[in-house]
């Protein structure tokens, strides 16, 4: 059983190197959103009205409580792992370990997004990046490069964000500002577009407002945690949503019309609104966006097989840090190859996998923050969720309802969602089979 404890422990990066607010900010930004990219598919399925209302209620009723609840287990148990050494607290250690592989999986099929997404836009700049085995190449290089990153440890990494951040925001907050100052285009197609079925609308809005218990896996390499992460929710939230509001709002004022949204098309946005140099500083935004995603995506989901070896259910060999860095050197290197033998799947198969099976998961903590009220109701909550225990009881129905909202229209969608339900549940089952076999081996 993990205890509270507010320093790093033994073997971890010490004090002087901890990750502090300003970093960790960065880094969740980057671990939750990354920026408008990845709001292409809603925007061409809904229309920019449509999307803009999705983009202020999704965050209302899945971000939110899902927000508060992260901010409170992770305030009162700053633990390595995170979420898995929540779930394990309050409901045993085979629930953990469910925790833990639906985490584990949701990275393999979320993680293979960025590279093929950092390829489009590096086509943007280097044609031959669009074709398949270039795509792949660079691919693979990207997230061994952001391994590498990770490899010298949570604080650099996280400090990367920062740099990574300035260059994917800048050429939107150009873009914002040549939209509202300069006349509409002429109006090029219909207003208002859509192309696809409400499953794979909402998993794309959803896709782009989850990740906000990512960052508590690094929670032992932080800076007075119980403080840092309730302050770094409520940053992040209000960064996510302000720029992913105010690119769409700008670019519905400049008529440019939905039709024509596919990915890449943040770039051709830029470029007809402002001219090839700011179209191609998007491109180069879009690869600062993959890039920063990844690294800080890698940096959460390989604490996952160092907390599980350390419990005893991966072998001990991944637990191993650089005495240097703190980084789990084998960890990190499992988990890139992995990564890397994910990609060449759809994006929107894979957005498709990656909310459904982070769901799962999502509710496991839901479960886990209303156990621990029992459990240890006199442990110091620096944050709380507010309204007692109809509070804690509640915070879990709307991001849950939606969940479920999503899973009952997806079978009749004709973007294959009743067959990203079928592998999700397919998954999410080998959870309970690998807790049995390591029993069974034990």
């Amino acid at each position: 059983m993990h205890e509270q404890k507010e320093g790093p422990p033994k073997g971890h990066e010490p004090r002087s190197k901890a990750v502090t607010l300003l970093p960790l900010v960065a880094a969740t930004y980057f671990m939750v959103s990354g920026g408008p990219f990845g709001l292409e598919d809603l925007i061409a399925r809904a229309g920019y009205k449509k999307t803009l209302a999705i983009l202020l209620l999704t965050p209302l009723v899945w971000s939110v409580p899902t927000a508060m609840a992260v901010g409170e287990l992770a305030a009162m148990h700053p633990d390595e792992g995170g979420y898995y050494a929540w779930v394990r607290r309050a409901l045993g250690p085979f629930w953990g370990v469910q925790e833990a592989w639906l985490s584990l999986a949701a990275s393999f099929f979320d993680l293979a997004i960025y590279p093929t997404l950092f390829a489009r836009y590096l086509g943007r700049v280097w044609t031959p990046a669009a074709s398949a085995p270039v795509s792949t190449a660079v691919g693979v290089t990207l997230v061994a490069a952001c391994t590498a990153l990770n490899l010298r440890g949570a604080r650099v990494t996280t400090g990367a964000s920062i740099a990574l951040g300035v260059a994917l925001l800048s050429p939107f907050a150009a873009l914002v500002l040549v939209a509202w100052t300069t006349p509409p285009l002429p109006a090029l197609g219909p207003e208002e577009h859509a192309t696809g079925g409400l499953f794979a609308s909402l998993a794309v809005a959803m896709w782009n407002y989850m990740g906000w218990d990512n960052a508590s896996t690094i929670a032992a390499e932080v800076d007075r945690p119980s403080r840092t992460y309730p302050r770094t929710l409520a940053v992040t939230l209000i960064l996510v949503t302000v720029t992913y509001v105010l690119p769409v709002s700008a670019l519905d004022h400049a008529r440019l019309p939905p039709s024509a949204w596919t990915h890449g098309t943040w770039a051709l946005a830029g470029e007809r609104i402002g001219g090839r140099g700011l179209g191609s500083a998007i491109a180069v935004a879009g690869m600062a966006s993959s890039a920063g995603m990844l690294a800080a995506l890698i940096l959460s989901y390989s604490r996952l097989p160092l907390a599980l070896a350390d419990d005893g259910y991966l072998p001990r060999w991944l637990a191993r840090r650089s005495e240097r860095t703190g980084a789990p050197v084998l960890a990190l290197v499992v988990c890139g190859v992995a990564y890397s033998a994910c990609l060449g799947l759809g994006f929107e198969r894979l957005v498709e996998l990656d909310v459904l099976i982070y769901g799962a998961s999502l509710a496991l903590e839901f479960v886990a923050l209303v156990v621990l009220r029992v459990k240890e109701p006199s442990v110091p909550r620096p944050f709380k969720v507010p309204g007692g225990w109809l509070g804690a009881s509640l915070v879990g129905v709307l991001p849950l309802g939606l969940l479920a909202g999503m899973l009952v229209h997806g079978g009749g969608d004709e973007g294959g969602g009743s067959d990203a339900v079928r592998v999700a549940v397919g998954v999410i089952a080998m959870g309970p089979v690998l807790y049995l076999a390591h029993r069974w081996r034990s």
